[in-house]
């Protein structure tokens, strides 16, 4: 994988391309949005996922719907239907919404509109591009304190989900540290969690780890808290697509296991985000973050590539069974060791955040 390839990127003509990381590892297929509605419907069913890759492509949606509206001689009520569709398009990751409301700022101060939502949307993808950068900057020196703590040996690391270049734009959240370290010339090695039931781990974060040459070893979600018993994680670093003022953090579903299985093993579990995860709006991340529940199907069936070669969905279950697909869990502050953000490394909590980002006060 090339190092300057991104997950989102604009045509000469100012469409808009994404790679479908639904067809991930095994074909690597691009899609064009041309339409607002075609970034909907990435995000929807996932062509697209991860936080800020998610708020990116709704803010290029809404520089889609601009086009459109001037195109096609349409009321400024299209592009309210616009809003409201891309708000709708996912509940968890607080950086949609923090993308689109960006975008409404922008267009209500400007004399033009295609130009300023397409500087806008530009400007959102630029900004996660340095402050992914910068969190590998402030994560790394953790990776190099274990690894001199192990005598220059390998340090193991644990994550879930996938939140590495795929899931934003490119170095990453969780990955940014990795990739650094790695061209440090230290001696990495990732535990990588399936993540069921879409396999982000398997499918993703193994896929962008083999393309940047970093040792890995894929795993079933059940097995961390069994290497953690042995010794074998030194650090587990895991993204997230809210995180409140308290420092409750919101992640793919699987992660508060995580966190209590590090706990009871004293091991440190940090979390990675861009601050544009923050929602310093709400307190309580287990009462008041939505959880989205996905399709029964996503968990009733798998697809892989079969020994002749083909991409098939198949069914792991009886077929009347009914199937719950919660899609995110919230680890409560108490179990996070530290978050890693752009502008450094703090205690999640109200204090420990507004330390770095005062302007939340």
């Amino acid at each position: 994988m090339s190092t300057t390839l991104r997950t989102i990127w604009t045509t000469p003509s100012r469409h808009i391309e994404v790679i479908d990381q639904r067809k991930l590892p095994h074909e690597f297929v691009v899609v064009s949005l041309k339409t607002y509605q075609d970034a909907d419907l990435a995000i929807r069913n996932m062509t697209v996922r991860g936080a800020p890759l998610i708020g990116a492509t709704a803010a290029y949606g809404i520089y889609l719907a601009v086009r459109q509206m001037i195109e096609n001689g349409l009321e400024g009520s299209f592009l309210d239907e616009a809003f409201s569709t891309l708000r709708a398009s996912r509940p968890t990751a607080v950086n949609l919404f923090w993308a689109l409301d960006r975008m409404q700022s922008a267009l209500d101060n400007a004399n033009d509109f295609l130009d300023a939502a397409w500087d806008e949307a530009s400007k959102i993808v630029e900004e996660d591009i340095e402050t992914c950068r910068m969190i590998g900057v402030h994560g790394l020196p953790l990776i190099e304190a274990l690894a001199a703590k192990n005598n220059g040996g390998t340090v193991n690391i644990l994550t879930h989900c996938n939140a590495g270049m795929l899931g934003c734009i490119q170095w990453g959240t969780i990955t940014s540290p990795i990739y650094q370290a790695v061209q440090k010339g230290i001696k990495v090695h990732v535990w990588v969690d399936e993540t069921r039931p879409r396999n982000q781990g398997a499918n993703l974060t193994a896929y962008e780890l083999t393309k940047h040459g970093v040792d890995h070893t894929l795993i079933v979600d059940n097995t961390g808290g069994h290497l953690m018993q042995h010794g074998m994680v030194d650090i587990i670093i895991v993204g997230t697509d809210r995180t409140t003022r308290q420092g409750d953090v919101a992640n793919k579903i699987g992660t508060y296991l995580k966190a209590l299985a590090a706990k009871d093993n004293k091991i440190p579990f940090y979390v990675a985000l861009p601050s544009t995860t923050l929602d310093m709006t709400i307190q309580n991340g287990l009462t008041e973050i939505p959880i989205e529940e996905r399709d029964q199907n996503e968990v009733k069936y798998v697809v892989g590539k079969t020994t002749q070669g083909q991409i098939e969905s198949v069914l792991i279950c009886p077929e009347s069974t009914n199937a719950a697909n919660y899609g995110f869990d919230v680890t409560p502050a108490r179990l996070v060791t530290g978050l890693i953000t752009e502008r450094g490394i703090c205690e999640a909590s109200e204090a420990g955040i507004l330390s770095l980002f005062p302007e939340y006060n």
